[in-house]
């Protein structure tokens, strides 16, 4: 059922994806929107689910909210050592390595998403649903994000599709992964707190950034704002 179920996610995640590469012709709204959906799927969908199942403190702080901080330093880490090789051969553009790693980072989550789904089947048919909905609901963000980052960096169109169809495809793989196996609820909590640091940084020093760059319209500002207004609902329904 599970891997049935995951199907609508792997259709949904390419028309998030088909969207974002129709409205080229408006890419400071597709960033922020592909922005404000980061922040949103960030602040009220992952850290809340990674704080409930990883809950263990480490000297006082929460081992979900350590991964978050270290997740976000990672990204920045990995950012700067690409960006200074890069500068030392004299290249100055966008650094395509990240935004593969970035939409690389994508395709793990959605994994993870298929994995979770799978789990909650395990549970009860009810369990199953709800997260179901919200899987395929927030994965048009997914494929939408992931082949904007992709794009954004550098990279050529067939790299970004090929990096959605993997985003595509790997809810359907974490699903039916779980016909073998059973994730432990603190690895699932952890990694859903090192992925979401990761995806505020590219959030809040990247993709805000450049959509504004440019385009520094109370439109682009409404589209990050709608963004995250969109998965608030989706979090809202799915509860």
């Amino acid at each position: 059922m599970a891997v049935f179920v995951a199907l609508g996610a792997f259709l949904m995640t390419l028309f998030g994806g088909w969207t974002a590469g129709r409205v080229t012709d408006r890419r400071h709204l597709v960033l922020g929107l592909t922005g404000g959906l980061m922040l949103g799927v960030v602040g009220l969908d992952l850290l809340p689910e990674a704080l409930e199942a990883a809950g263990n403190e480490v000297f006082g702080v929460p081992q979900a909210l350590l991964l978050f901080v270290g997740g976000f330093l990672a990204a920045h880490l990995v950012e700067r050592l690409l960006a200074v090789r890069r500068a030392a051969h004299g290249i100055d553009d966008r650094t395509p390595q990240v935004g593969l790693t970035a939409a690389a980072a994508m395709v793990g989550h959605s994994l993870m998403d298929g994995i979770a789904m799978g789990a909650a089947f395990q549970v009860g048919g009810g369990m199953g649903a709800t997260v179901a909905i919200a899987v395929i609901t927030h994965d048009f963000a997914d494929g939408f994000n992931t082949y904007t980052i992709t794009s954004l960096y550098g990279n050529t169109r067939g790299k970004a599709l090929a990096m959605l169809f993997a985003d595509a495809l790997a809810p359907v793989a974490g699903a039916a992964s779980t016909l073998l196996f059973t994730l432990p609820q603190e690895l699932l909590g952890s990694y859903l707190g090192f992925f979401g640091g990761a995806l505020l940084y590219l959030a809040a020093a990247e993709i805000l950034p450049e959509a504004h760059h440019a385009h520094p319209a109370r439109s682009t500002l409404l589209c990050t704002a709608g963004g995250v207004g969109f998965v608030w609902l989706v979090v809202g329904l799915s509860e």
